[in-house]
């Protein structure tokens, strides 16, 4: 990964542990995982016209911190997570700026950009949709409904990234419900397909640049929950779980030193 990254990357996982402390919030390992998916995003990737969806909403922490780094919302906005009153829901919310859809209850975020994308296509228009999903949200039957619909009407301007961490709420993705083979099954559904690490800003910008001619475009993003902190990672307790001031201390201290 090129150094260019590091700071925001630092910056968004301090926010993400700090924030999650003083809320005493959950998700964590969610939020870890992502940070560089959202910076491939709003780095390199996104235009003003095209629309973004966070699907797995309950990485809300997330989007909000990159928002606040792209100027979206106010360092007085994102420090307001977890107080009374607060915009910033911990799941995410269309109240705040930037955000296009509250999302939460999984399954919701796919079918959303779907609808989004064929408006687009259907009015010649060139907006791209993007929307990032978890891997345990693949256990929803809206998925496999949205890709039928995707695929046979050509949705070549709709974008799905997975965060494929391989753990879900309550174990690994594998012992709740076998997904795999994931790539055949997403070609077999009529996708452009590709499989990535999700933790190379540079590489997920290059795939997500790639045309997609009459297909929609799946990116398999392979990440690590709690990707940066290392007792945090691969460690389910992160999903509920919020650190405590030494934990944090520890995690801090780690994200400085990984990101200098």
């Amino acid at each position: 990964m090129k150094k260019k990254f590091n700071s925001i990357i630092k910056n968004i996982r301090s926010n993400i542990l700090n924030l999650t402390f003083k809320a005493k919030s959950s998700h964590i390992g969610s939020c870890l995982s992502i940070v560089e998916i959202l910076v491939a995003l709003y780095s390199g990737v996104l235009k003003k016209k095209d629309r973004f969806i966070l699907s797995k909403g309950h990485a809300a922490l997330a989007l909000y911190s990159i928002l606040y780094e792209k100027k979206f919302i106010s360092l007085k906005t994102l420090k307001s997570f977890g107080s009374n009153g607060t915009i910033l829901m911990n799941h995410v919310s269309s109240k705040v700026n930037g955000v296009e859809f509250s999302t939460g209850s999984l399954g919701h975020g796919l079918p959303l950009a779907v609808g989004k994308a064929i408006k687009f296509k259907t009015n010649n228009q060139s907006n791209k949709v993007f929307v990032l999903m978890s891997d345990g949200e693949i256990n929803e039957g809206t998925t496999w409904e949205s890709l039928l619909f995707a695929s046979h009407h050509k949705l070549d301007n709709l974008n799905i990234i997975i965060d494929y961490n391989k753990i879900q709420s309550m174990d690994f993705v594998k012992k709740v419900m076998n997904i795999e083979p994931l790539k055949s099954k997403f070609q077999s559904f009529g996708c452009n397909v590709y499989s990535i690490n999700g933790h190379s800003v540079d590489e997920i910008i290059n795939f997500l640049k790639k045309k997609s001619l009459n297909k929609p475009k799946v990116l398999i993003a392979n990440t690590i929950k709690g990707k940066g902190v290392s007792f945090m990672e691969n460690n389910n307790l992160w999903h509920y779980k919020n650190p405590n001031q030494v934990e944090l201390s520890r995690a801090l201290k780690e994200i400085e030193k990984k990101y200098a």
